[in-house]
């Protein structure tokens, strides 16, 4: 097909025109790609960037078991859980607030981390000691009738025991009377476990003197008791001998006298 001189140049122009258009949507192709991809790695990092801070700031706390009459610390970091993801920053702006903590009473108390006015709470369990087992072996008592029974724990139990086991120990006499003759039983109880003594309370009778006490040789045992063989003799306790009788006569006239 043959093209004349003005055809030439008309297709000459557009194909100058279309090559344009291409080189051109290229260009902007070109340049719009770097910023796409730009905008999605900036998108990332700073994802990576929120993502890491909150991490570090997160507070994760404990919950904590203490035995009674045990201090408790003071340092934040004792009640955190996973420190090495808090910065220092984070560290030293934590208030650590135990106020509710009763260390001598057994029980469940809360304690509280303040961070940026944001509280968190934890727990905090006080358990009684762990006291060691031990068997007693109890005593029996003997008492007169009106005597006092004592109240220590120490006295009706024949082993030794320190005092963490005699502040755990409790002693119940409430059956025993001491007014009374007669029987009775006591308990002494600790960690859960129940033993049993006697008591004993007699009313003494009149004092006897047993073959083992000596009278004088002028004196005999009569009933029980010393009597001098003199009648006109008597047995002196005090002095353990045979006295003479005071003189009835002289003791009325002195008397009279007087």
């Amino acid at each position: 097909m043959d093209f004349n001189k003005k055809e030439i140049r008309i297709l000459s122009i557009t194909l100058t025109s279309i090559s344009i258009i291409f080189i051109g949507t290229g260009l902007i192709m070109s340049f719009q790609k770097p910023k796409i991809k730009t905008t999605y790695s900036l998108s990332i990092e700073n994802r990576k960037i929120a993502e890491s801070q909150a991490k570090t700031n997160e507070i994760k706390i404990k919950d904590l078991e203490i035995e009674i009459n045990h201090p408790i610390s003071m340092d934040v970091k004792d009640y955190l859980d996973d420190i090495e993801n808090i910065s220092n920053d984070t560290l030293k702006s934590l208030k650590l607030d135990t106020s509710l903590v009763n260390i001598n009473q057994a029980g469940t108390y809360k304690y509280t981390i303040t961070y940026k006015k944001k509280k968190y709470v934890g727990i905090i369990k006080i358990k009684e000691k762990e006291l060691p087992n031990m068997t007693f072996t109890l005593k029996d008592i003997s008492l007169k009738t009106g005597e006092a029974l004592s109240s220590n724990p120490r006295t009706f139990i024949k082993e030794e025991i320190t005092d963490d086991i005699y502040n755990n120990i409790t002693l119940d006499i409430s059956n025993v009377d001491t007014s009374t003759q007669g029987d009775y039983t006591y308990y002494i109880i600790y960690k859960g476990i129940t033993y049993q003594g006697k008591v004993e309370v007699r009313t003494p009778g009149p004092t006897i003197i047993s073959p083992k006490d000596q009278c004088p040789k002028d004196a005999k045992i009569d009933n029980g008791k010393c009597t001098c063989t003199d009648t006109n003799k008597i047995y002196d306790d005090k002095t353990k001998s045979c006295l003479d009788k005071p003189n009835t006569e002289e003791t009325n006239q002195n008397n009279n006298n007087t």
